[in-house]
């Protein structure tokens, strides 16, 4: 097959099909064929006049993955920012180790890239049905790189799953800036300051002052100094402040970072995909170029991508917002450049105003085309405390949904709602990983240290409070002030929170280390304080166990023996033991430092 492939292209004078990358694994391969010269302007729309497609088949299983192509331009448009070229590129995640085999498909015709039919359109010769193998590898990685553990994956459990090593995964990230791609160093980027046009949004949201970003844009200047030699760059020394950003959110144990990728009529409107804020059809081929660099690196450090396709503000932007022609493009085109990254998690909308309806519709939608169905949520709409069930009751035991992107502002509130959506998901017959992200308020979120060095109620409810009811992780949200250069939207620094990065990898380390967590159950029902429990009956229990005295636990019939170990939430240390016995009701041994102190409280 592969020497009849490259007789065919020597036949017409084309260059053979040029694979590269690493050839192992979980790491990213890429195919890059010669197609028909064009720019991201032209007509024929390269973006929705031509569908170009390649079919992965692993030899020894059987095992196939088809996988969407994208317009490269000169095939280092982020180096040279080209425009228009004739490479034509499919990124792909080999599941397998061993022989797999491909085949091009390439049609031509007028919007037949939303054409779903697999004969749509005309064949466009000659890199229609052209065809080639490669061998891979096994990974050579270690941990945390995510290509030595594999696809990120939902199995219709509370927690995600690695398929590399069948690790599971608990999410300790930040949800600020949600504007972390309106960067300066890339190309075609700017704050965009008039409004949609006439028709493209009914209503537009007045524009939000950002004096904290001198260009409206962010250069990440606090970061550079953790940038080091052997890092990557584009374009002579660009992307130094964000991959240094990366490296100190990963040297402290960050593993998770959320963005937009869309928020043109937004707030902070600096970022799109496309040519241009309102140029819904035609894709910045070099920008998006840089953003894999960045995306990939990131990778590297084991940070999961947060995906996070528009916000409320442009939510009805694309198609009024239904899965049309823009919409179907714009998922299309992110599910071609990027769902190869093994951990990576779309999220369908922040404070999404979209109908239940079509939220089932866009999720189908990406399980349809992306060829690892990488896990799908969503966020609960912008009046978010006020209604959760309004969002997520409707998608309850719907296929197409692995969990949620909580935002709850009221800090108790937190505890009460994992718990009550870890039971109606599995009672629904399709249990959710319950994530939280946006929490805290709007005004500030997660304050900086020097305003609250302790951040006693984000660790206890946010942190604790939704670990110990069952939950899967948290993402820090930085809140909205508008004149402070910490704030969601003009975060620059990440260090000015680095007490609560620290406080959020003690608690997942200690549940990593310490419980089995996916076998354990919220439980706080065996408290007569109510405090936040997560058990395996008779085996194991967790309490976060808050400032006050006499907290209690029902051991029910089991009589033990067992052990109380005390540790401190803010350093993790084990600080004494104690013996205890069931059955029923047993009283908590006074804590090690007295009443006003936190602290988590393991027996076992």
């Amino acid at each position: 097959m592969k020497l009849a492939a490259l007789l065919l292209a020597a036949a017409l004078a084309l260059p053979a099909a040029e694979i590269s990358g690493e050839l192992k694994r979980w790491h990213r391969v890429t195919l890059t064929l010669d197609g028909p010269k064009t720019s991201e302007s032209a007509t024929p729309n390269p973006f929705r006049d031509y569908r170009f497609d390649v079919l992965f088949v692993h030899a020894q299983s059987g095992e196939q993955r088809r996988v969407p192509g994208f317009f490269a331009a000169d095939g280092n448009a982020a180096e040279s920012s080209a425009e228009a070229g004739s490479k034509w590129r499919v990124h792909f995640l080999p599941t397998r180790e061993g022989r797999w085999l491909w085949r091009a498909s390439f049609r031509q015709g007028t919007d037949v890239a939303i054409d779903e039919k697999p004969l749509a359109g005309k064949p466009l010769a000659p890199v229609d049905g052209q065809e080639g193998e490669f061998t891979v590898a096994a990974t050579d990685k270690q941990a945390p790189d995510f290509r030595a553990r594999g696809l990120l994956e939902y199995r219709g459990e509370r927690f995600y799953r690695f398929a590399g090593d069948g690790s599971r995964f608990l999410k300790g990230g930040v949800d600020s800036p949600e504007t972390l791609l309106g960067y300066a160093d890339f190309d075609g980027t700017w704050r965009e300051t008039k409004d949609a046009p006439q028709g493209v949004m009914p209503a537009p949201d007045p524009l939000i002052a950002l004096p904290a970003l001198k260009d409206g844009l962010h250069h990440y200047e606090p970061h550079l100094k953790d940038w080091r030699d052997g890092d990557p760059t584009w374009k002579g020394g660009k992307g130094k402040g964000l991959i240094g950003g990366l490296n100190y959110l990963a040297s402290q144990g960050v593993n998770s970072i959320y963005f937009l990728t869309m928020n043109s009529n937004g707030d902070g409107r600096n970022v799109w995909p496309w040519t241009g804020p309102w140029t819904f059809d035609r894709f910045d081929v070099s920008k998006l170029d840089q953003w894999e660099i960045v995306f990939s690196y990131a990778q590297r450090l084991g940070i999961l991508l947060h995906v996070v396709t528009q916000e409320t503000e442009n939510d009805h932007m694309l198609d009024k917002g239904k899965l049309r022609l823009y919409r179907n493009l714009y998922y299309r085109e992110l599910i071609a450049r990027f769902a190869h990254h093994p951990a990576l998690q779309w999220n369908l909308g922040e404070e999404n105003m979209n109908t239940p309806w079509w939220q089932k519709e866009f999720a189908e939608f990406f399980q349809r085309h992306d060829p690892y169905r990488h896990p799908i949520v969503i966020h609960n709409d912008h009046r978010h405390d006020k209604n959760l069930n309004e969002t997520f009751r409707p998608l309850l035991g719907h296929q197409g949904f692995a969990g949620t992107a909580f935002q709850i502002f009221q800090w108790p509130r937190i505890p009460p709602t994992v718990r009550e959506y870890v039971r109606a998901s599995r009672d629904a017959g399709h249990p959710w990983v319950i994530m939280m992200d946006e929490m805290g308020g709007a005004n500030f979120g997660l304050r900086i240290d020097a305003e609250d060095p302790d951040h006693d109620d984000p660790r206890r409810y946010g942190l604790w409070g939704s670990l110990l009811n069952g939950g899967a992780g948290v993402e820090w949200y930085f809140g909205w002030q508008n004149n402070s250069p910490h704030s969601d939207l003009s975060a620059e620094d990440w260090r000015v929170r680095e007490n609560m990065y620290k406080q959020t990898k003690i608690a997942l380390d200690f549940f990593h280390r310490h419980l089995p967590f996916h076998e354990m159950e919220p439980a706080a029902e065996l408290t007569g304080n109510k405090v936040d429990v997560l058990a395996k009956r008779g085996v194991v229990y967790c309490l976060y166990v808050p400032k006050g005295t006499g907290f209690s636990l029902d051991l029910e019939s089991n009589r033990g023996p067992y052990t109380l170990y005390w540790y401190d939430p803010l350093t993790g240390l084990n600080s004494g033991t104690h013996p205890i016995e069931g059955p029923g009701a047993i009283k908590l041994p006074a804590k090690p430092a007295g009443p006003d102190r936190d602290w988590v409280a393991l027996i076992r």
